[in-house]
């Protein structure tokens, strides 16, 4: 069912991507990061030949919408521009900007960030879904003849954007919103947590989520809320038309203490070094509970999530690479390409493979068309 969608072009892909890279000592829009472990190429790049792979693959465009903030709006669009949209059709490639919300000072009074201008930040990935309706993109995609949409975070070069199974279980399960699940590594992992709450399904932020509950164990000993969101949802069209029908959108707010550059009484502007206001924010899993039906699919985390959050430790760009490369050599080794390994059973080389050759396990069969070199120790090869 989910090849017959992509291949009818009821599919949309909309990847969060308002985020500066801040934390991997990075100026730019994040999706503008090189990532890649080989050829440095960025993640928007690795994101459009992948697009361009399956819309090769099942003989339809696969239309991208790209969410951004005030913050990188024109940068983003100038670097897909400057990069002629990495031969995807320009015509595919949507942009539309989430929106805003005033920074509140521990005195309880707005800040500004300039004479003129409250000091504004981005409202949440929750904005997502009003923001499809108020830039005209939701009616856009009814136009296009798009039924369903496959939601994920511009940070995650491992995500299955256009998987077959997660999209055809989530129309023939005739859910309105689904999501992706993975088992939490520990009680306190930075993921979502699902559970349920008077018969619908909820995530609770990890920061929202108390100690006490967070450790909780069944009598066998497994954590009480093991099933962790990886930001991967697949939701349908209408069912944002339906939460969005009056230009408004009841999510709940959450609140993060954040540092917050003000202008202060002396007009000058103060950046400081601790927490000093709250930021409000909406989160899109909020929408869960308000359908009708979901689905839940647990994936794999080896194959589906290398988030990349800092410059090094966990959930780095190190250690996205290091994924990359992992399930890359898989890829290879489907192929019957021998992959040298170390003692731990790690790959003993550095090898990429590119989305527009490869995009999915069933695609490695792609690599045996022709005679692709077994990578040696100590070696890095790229595959194209």
């Amino acid at each position: 069912k989910g090849r017959e969608l992509l291949a009818a072009g009821k599919i949309a892909l909309l990847v969060v991507a308002g985020g500066q890279g801040t934390r991997l000592g990075f100026d730019g829009p994040k999706g503008t990061y090189p990532i890649c472990p080989v050829t440095g190429k960025t993640l928007f790049q690795y994101f459009a030949e992948e697009i361009g792979r399956f819309a090769e693959k099942y003989g339809h465009v696969l239309h991208w919408y790209i969410m951004t903030s005030e913050l990188n709006d024109r940068a983003t669009r100038a670097f897909f521009k400057s990069h002629d949209y990495f031969s995807l059709p320009a015509d595919s490639v949507h942009f539309f900007t989430q929106g805003t919300m005033p920074a509140i000072g521990y005195d309880g009074q707005l800040l500004l960030g300039a004479e003129d201008s409250l000091a504004l930040s981005p409202n949440g990935h929750g904005g997502t879904l009003l923001a499809l309706k108020k830039s005209g993109a939701l009616d856009e995609m009814k136009r296009l003849g798009v039924e369903y949409i496959s939601y994920f975070q511009v940070d995650n070069p491992l995500v299955p954007m256009a998987d077959v199974l997660f999209l055809g279980l989530h129309c023939l399960e005739g859910a309105r919103m689904s999501a992706r699940m993975l088992p939490k590594t520990n009680a306190f992992e930075k993921l979502g947590n699902f559970c349920m709450s008077e018969g619908r399904l909820h995530i609770i932020e990890y920061s929202d989520m108390p100690d006490e509950l967070a450790q909780k164990k069944n009598a066998d000993g497994e954590l009480a809320f093991l099933a962790g969101s990886p930001a991967m949802h697949v939701i349908s069209r209408d069912f944002i038309e339906e939460l969005t029908a009056d230009g408004k959108l009841n999510l709940p707010w959450h609140r993060a203490d954040k540092k917050v550059p003000f202008l202060n009484a002396a007009g000058e502007i103060v950046k400081p070094e601790e927490p000093n206001a709250v930021k409000l924010e909406s989160f899109i899993f909020d929408a869960l509970p308000l359908a009708s039906k979901t689905m839940i699919l647990e994936g794999c985390r080896a194959e589906h999530f290398a988030p990349t959050k800092n410059k090094t430790g966990v959930d780095s760009a190190e250690s996205c690479r290091e994924l990359m490369c992992a399930r890359d050599a898989r890829r290879l080794e489907l192929a019957g390409i021998k992959v040298p390994r170390k003692a731990d059973g790690s790959p003993d080389c550095i090898v990429e493979i590119s989305p527009a050759l490869v995009c999915d396990d069933a695609d490695a069969v792609r690599l045996t068309r022709k005679p692709y070199p077994a990578p040696k120790a100590g070696e890095k090869v790229y595959y194209a």
